[in-house]
């Protein structure tokens, strides 16, 4: 399942329609009043996580918990804890955000996060309706998120289709499952290997959508190369890259007007500066006398 049926009577209609019911996944509805319709998302799971959608208070949010064979394994239950500390302090809007971790009855300790009402970039490709909108956000929220990252240290899982959502009303990008562990440094390779993910993000995106954009398929490509060396160093090189070529070329004209002027300003504040207008009218009569 691609989308996330949050925030109201029909989408919770929905998810009853098409969440695997089956006996080895059967629903978990909470018995308080806090939590209340507590469901497993069986294809929204992770390697070592359960995924789950519920109210808290009448609030859709989304749960992760540890696999109920890795619960009670010091290793897993420090990882979860981990990845809730590296989260929890990350504010970004283009990243869905941690709110809490805590017991929820029936699961155990969850990761608490926003909720997310949308389609992925995944399902968009698969459906074909990829627009020019999701490709400037691509450019934009896309690139802002992963700068975050990086400026943060964040070791998070690759950039991928599947992990880009698009909001259903506004259409906002936002990032699923970044962060679950934060190093003191990010290195050439990881700042490398998000460029490689991010062109494939990009090339999958361009394939499924009208148009030539032949100097975005070039980004791609060169984000892309097989050899590090030839990619875009870092994110910044890769914004210039991705920039419109007429929004530099205005940049460029401000740049050389403000450079003119300063020029102009330490001319005049000079010795070289021409005398005053009064200055040559006294010299003039001196010279007369």
């Amino acid at each position: 399942m691609d989308r996330l049926f949050f925030g109201s009577a029909s989408s919770s209609k929905n998810y009853h329609q098409i969440m695997d019911t089956t006996p080895s996944n059967p629903p978990v509805y909470g018995s308080t009043e806090k939590w209340t319709e507590i469901e497993h998302l069986p294809e929204w799971d992770e390697e070592f996580y359960h995924v789950y959608t519920a109210k808290k208070f009448g609030k859709w949010l989304m749960l992760k918990t540890l696999r109920p064979e890795l619960k009670g394994v010091p290793e897993y239950e420090q990882m979860i804890e981990k990845e809730f500390e590296v989260r929890y302090n990350l504010a970004h809007p283009h990243i869905i955000m941690i709110n809490d971790f805590e017991e929820v009855p029936g699961l155990g300790m969850c990761i608490i996060t926003d909720d997310v009402y949308g389609d992925s970039l995944e399902k968009l490709i698969r459906e074909g309706k990829v627009t020019e909108a999701h490709l400037d956000k691509l450019q934009h929220q896309l690139l802002d998120a992963l700068d975050y990252i990086q400026a943060n240290h964040l070791e998070h899982h690759p950039l991928s289709t599947s992990r880009i959502i698009f909001t259903e009303n506004v259409g906002n990008l936002k990032l699923i499952d970044v962060g679950f562990d934060q190093k003191t440094h990010i290195t050439p390779k990881d700042a490398s290997e998000d460029i490689r993910n991010y062109g494939e993000v990009l090339a999958a995106t361009l394939a499924a959508i009208p148009g030539q954009h032949q100097r975005l398929r070039k980004v791609a490509e060169r984000c892309m190369n097989p050899d590090p060396a030839k990619r875009y160093h870092d994110v910044n090189e890769l914004r210039l890259a991705l920039a419109d070529r007429k929004q530099n070329n205005i940049y460029i004209a401000i740049i050389a007007f403000l450079v003119a002027m300063i020029a102009l300003l330490l001319w005049l504040n000079s010795p070289y500066r021409p005398a005053p207008l009064q200055e040559t009218a006294n010299t003039q009569i001196e010279s007369t006398d």
